[in-house]
Parts: structure tokens; C-alpha cells; sequence
């Protein structure tokens, strides 16, 4: 199996690198930020606004989280 230059063996031996640097337990925190950049990389580029969040129609209305606590 190959990806563009890369075999089989050459992509595990960077996994485990990845692996060793990062650790088991970061890996998945890497991975769901890297998705999340992906997403707001491909809306930018699409045009489209995500759906706005609670949070996000907090801070448009002047509102914060911390203003609705006191």
C-alpha cells in the first residue's frame, strides 16, 4: 500500500513517533482540535457561518457568561 511517497512501514514508524512525543492521552485532544481547525478552514473558505452557539449569541447580544453570574 502506498500514499503518494510514503509505504506502509514509513507511515507507522511516524505514528509511533507522533505517539512517543505526544502520548496516548493527547492524541485525542490533537485530533478534535485538528477537525474543529479543518471545519472553520473549510467554512471560511465556503462562505457559510456555522450555527451560532449559545455562547457565541451571549456575546452578540452584549452579554457575557460572566455578567449572567452576578
Amino acid at each position: 500500500m502506498r500514499v503518494g511517497p510514503l509505504g506502509l512501514p514509513e507511515l507507522l514508524a511516524i505514528l509511533a513517533v507522533i505517539l512517543l512525543i505526544f502520548g496516548a492521552k493527547r492524541l485525542p485532544e490533537i485530533g478534535s482540535s485538528l477537525g474543529r481547525g479543518i471545519r472553520t478552514f473549510k467554512s471560511a473558505v465556503t462562505g457559510e457561518d456555522p450555527e451560532p452557539t449559545e455562547n457565541h449569541q451571549a456575546n452578540r447580544n452584549g452579554n457575557s457568561r460572566e455578567d449572567d453570574k452576578s
